[in-house]
């Protein structure tokens, strides 16, 4: 395949990068490049999308989706990494949306796609449980029917960003009898205001706590919050995953780390004189530049084998290798920083705002080898799948 953008690529790239570095404020571009975004800049950003028809561009059209080519959506994803533009919320566009539209009522479609597609409802996952996260299929969490209701009990964790969530898409096992785990499992929706919800924050590494576990007692879910049909959840949870791996990659986000960090170098004084002139800081990018360009040569070819309607097992490689790099640059601008990376808020910062944050980023970075399958589970897929071993 030709790895160069055809000159309407190239037109349509611009006219995305317009949009974004116009319409989306300067303000909320840099706190997200801090990772200080808040929950306002999120729901900001992804209006300000919505209203330009660029929130959810993958959905169906009725619903607001573009019928981009898989080299547009390609465009569209790393040019918002690279405008450092909050990505329309996972949860919502990438997740519960595509779920709805595929396999909901048509009362479902028009109750939730719209706000859905708005932030107007800010959704949840609640699929990991204690001792099963990536053995997904061993969740005990049930959800017992009674007449017109499903009586939920049980736990989840890792719940991000949970304590700003208004509803909750959950996989429960509603036929504890079922003869394999995967089967006897149910996709429901749960609104947060229900009785019986308990949610507790989860203080993480690098002192946020943007993960939480929720209990449920007696909780009860409307059957028409059914998703599909009952104990067919495992079906749709695999569905969601698949459209949850794409872009965890991150390269245009990986690219514009690297540019700002090889920015920075020139300013950042050593023993002997400007970082950028260090040599093994030198030979550390050198090596994070071709990597770099090794993945977006890569990320391309997976999707010229999506434009013919195959999906790619080197999308594996792809997460796998994306993430150690972004995880790299990350460790580079900690070091960078030096001691002015370990400064808390509230003590007086003399460094500028991305040294400042550089620890709290690396630490919060290591959770990219693990979710959305973690790297160990993408070595086995690559070693059956590409090596055929």
């Amino acid at each position: 395949m030709d790895l160069e953008l055809s000159s309407e690529d190239i037109e349509f790239r611009d006219g995305l990068r317009e949009v974004f570095l116009r319409e989306i404020p300067e303000e909320i571009r840099r706190r997200n490049a801090l990772s200080r975004i808040t929950r306002e800049d999120i729901v900001t950003t992804q209006r300000i999308l919505n209203s330009h028809g660029l929130a959810v561009p993958h959905w169906p059209v009725e619903w607001g989706g573009k019928d981009w080519t898989p080299t547009q959506s390609h465009i569209y994803a790393s040019e918002l990494q690279r405008g450092s533009v909050p990505q329309p919320l996972a949860f919502n566009v990438s997740m519960i949306g595509p779920i709805i539209a595929e396999f909901g009522t048509e009362e479902q479609k028009r109750t939730f796609l719209p706000a859905t597609a708005n932030l107007d409802i800010w959704w949840s996952q609640g699929f990991s449980e204690p001792e099963a996260g990536s053995d997904l299929a061993s969740l005990r969490t049930t959800a017992r029917r009674e007449g017109d209701v499903y009586v939920l009990n049980g736990q989840k964790t890792w719940t991000t960003l949970g304590q700003y969530g208004d509803w909750m898409f959950v996989l429960a096992r509603t036929d504890p009898d079922a003869p394999r785990k995967q089967q006897g499992l149910s996709f429901l929706l749960l609104d947060m205001t229900t009785p019986g919800i308990e949610r507790r924050p989860i203080t993480l590494v690098d002192g946020s706590a943007e993960v939480n576990e929720f209990f449920f007692d007696n909780v009860r879910i409307p059957v028409e919050n059914l998703v599909g049909e009952e104990n067919k959840g495992w079906s749709y949870a695999k569905f969601l995953l698949g459209n949850e791996r794409n872009g965890i990659a991150q390269i245009g986000t990986s690219q514009r780390v690297f540019a700002d960090l090889a920015e920075a170098a020139g300013g950042i004084p050593t023993e002997t004189g400007a970082l950028a002139d260090d040599p093994q800081f030198r030979a550390s990018m050198h090596r994070s530049r071709t990597t770099l360009l090794a993945l977006e040569a890569t990320q391309l070819r997976v999707t010229g084998a999506s434009e013919n309607g195959q999906a790619s097992p080197v999308s594996s490689l792809l997460k796998m290798e994306g993430t150690k790099a972004l995880q790299e640059l990350s460790k580079l601008r900690k070091e960078a920083a030096s001691q002015d990376s370990m400064l808390l808020d509230t003590e007086a910062v003399v460094a500028d705002e991305a040294s400042a944050v550089a620890a709290a980023q690396y630490l919060n970075q290591r959770k990219l080898s693990i979710f959305g399958g973690s790297n160990e589970i993408q070595r086995g897929v690559i070693a059956k799948t590409i090596l055929g071993l």
